[in-house]
């Protein structure tokens, strides 16, 4: 294994945690604007308002794409044992 094999393997990690965690992340950050902007338009400035609705939104898309997520995982762990199996 020499260095270009080890940069695309961590290139291809990278990658496919920014693709797993993708829907988590982007509902995340849609619920804390609007969570932003309902609290700049009442003027609630509860501090546990931001974080449980984010976190329930979190649970639930994490749920509905577990499958995609796992079919990510599936697919870059079969590429590294692809690449154990014949020697990089």
């Amino acid at each position: 294994m020499n260095e270009v094999d080890a940069l695309d393997i961590v290139q291809s990690a990278i990658w496919t945690i920014i693709v797993a965690a993708g829907p988590a992340v982007a509902a995340a950050m849609l619920v804390g604007v609007a969570v932003a902007l309902f609290q700049a338009l009442t003027q609630v400035q509860e501090v546990t308002l931001t974080f449980i609705p984010k976190i329930i939104a979190v649970l639930v898309v994490t749920a509905l794409t577990a499958t995609f997520i796992g079919q990510q995982i599936l697919a870059f762990t079969q590429e590294i044992y692809g690449r154990i199996g014949t020697g990089f």
